[in-house]
């Protein structure tokens, strides 16, 4: 067997799509709910620091939090998120995760 050059592709097969492969994977979301403990200023300060968010988007999802009962503050990666909802507990707002919807 020969060697190859590293930008040189190998022989593939390719099968033309069916429908059957599977979709691609929905992000995961950070979550964070309305509580009657934190003031609004707070959680708009904490988007803003942890974040690093403008003053008018960390505003913005600091009134959905409070209007809405809970807004969607990142997407992406579950590990990720996983990781921002430990930080919004750390902070002391009430933070879950769960995946996109479809």
């Amino acid at each position: 067997m020969g060697l190859m050059s590293p930008l040189a592709a190998p022989d593939v097969d390719i099968e033309l799509g069916t429908g059957t492969e599977d979709a691609p994977a929905r992000p995961w979301q950070t979550i964070v709910w309305d509580d009657p403990v934190n003031l609004m200023s707070y959680v708009a300060h904490v988007f803003r620091e942890y974040f690093g968010l403008p003053r008018p988007d960390a505003e913005r999802l600091m009134l959905a939090v409070h209007n809405e009962g809970h807004a969607v503050v990142a997407e992406g990666a579950r590990e990720q998120m996983e990781l921002h909802a430990r930080a919004m507990h750390d902070y002391g707002l009430w933070a879950t995760v769960r995946q996109a919807p479809a």
